[in-house]
């Protein structure tokens, strides 16, 4: 396993990491699906402790998993070991009891509630999970005021910056000056790392490092879902809302990947090598943080690890998704 650092910082983090999300099982916001099918924590531990194995040391979390959930898993089959890897989560979609979600008390709560969750002294990596800081960015200095005497006191070592659109990072970067961001990024749709980008220009100009969850855009790139018989999904998994797992995108998608399986190779493996390491090739990718559910998949997804395309095989994916 190879290992970048994260932004101008010494700390170093796999180039495949763990994804939580999944974790957190089916949940809700009000009333709207925000989580996944439930797992097995049996399951999971296997998987976990399978990557470490294999140089893992990247895990990415957040309050909102589960509300808690997902923390408290990872805390559990890490056990004695959570010190010894780098540990990411987020704040912002869970408010609890607070107006919003970013109102500063709310954060140190939510940040000690981590703590606690995850059985750390610190984070490693703490996030503003979304872009939006209420009415014309009402809570947005005292969040970030709160964010950086958290990072003081020691109870954080780098903040992030998750977002779901250009315009709140090229926002947001110069106030909230995070080492990191993170977004979703994949070979369909990678217009936030791709040069001459907006947030790519950001990148490079203050030297973060992007961090792309969604890097087999959740499944779709292993060509797991056929136009003919569409995957169901149960209330409380966000899945059920998305119009990508019907059959008009995944008729929209099905030459494309048969195009990727003509080169590549058709196994779940093969597809996964050229998924992960299409966005690898991209200097600006700290990491990649597909989610995981089972041993398998992550037998999957780490057999895609110090496999890199060539200059031209990453010109072929791009072309594949071009047009």
């Amino acid at each position: 396993m190879k290992y970048r650092k994260l932004g101008k910082s010494d700390i170093e983090v796999s180039e495949i990491g763990l994804g939580c999300w999944t974790m957190g099982g089916l949940n809700w916001q009000n009333g709207v699906s925000i989580g996944w099918a439930d797992v097995d924590e049996n399951e999971v531990a296997e998987a976990i402790n399978y990557a470490i194995d294999q140089g893992v040391n990247h895990f990415d979390n957040a309050d909102v998993y589960g509300n808690g959930r997902a923390e408290r898993m990872l805390a559990r089959i890490l056990g004695n070991r959570t010190n010894n890897f780098i540990i990411a989560t987020k704040v912002g979609w869970f408010k609890g009891t607070a107006a919003h979600a970013y109102d500063p008390l709310h954060i140190r709560h939510q940040c000690e509630q981590s703590l606690k969750n995850l059985n750390r002294d610190y984070i490693d990596l703490y996030y503003f999970h979304h872009g939006y800081f209420g009415e014309n960015d009402e809570y947005l200095d005292d969040a970030v005021e709160v964010m950086y005497r958290l990072k003081e006191e020691g109870k954080i070592r780098l903040i992030g910056q998750s977002a779901y659109s250009n315009e709140d990072f090229v926002k947001l970067v110069p106030k909230v000056k995070p080492d990191v961001l993170q977004s979703s990024a994949n070979a369909i749709d990678d217009h936030y790392i791709a040069e001459g980008t907006p947030v790519r220009k950001l990148l490079e100009e203050e030297q973060m490092s992007f961090v792309a969850f969604s890097p087999l855009a959740q499944g779709l790139l292993l060509d797991k879902y056929k136009k003919e018989n569409p995957p169901k999904f149960e209330n409380g998994d966000h899945r059920s809302r998305s119009e990508k797992f019907k059959p008009e995108y995944l008729a929209w998608l099905e030459p494309r990947l048969n195009k990727l399986k003509e080169k590549f190779g058709n196994t779940a493996e093969d597809l996964a090598r050229v998924a992960l390491q299409y966005l690898l090739h991209y200097s600006v990718v700290g990491s990649v943080i597909p989610g995981f559910r089972n041993l398998k998949q992550v037998k999957i997804n780490l057999s895609a690890a110090d496999k890199p395309l060539t200059g031209d095989e990453f010109e072929f994916v791009k072309s594949v998704f071009s047009g």
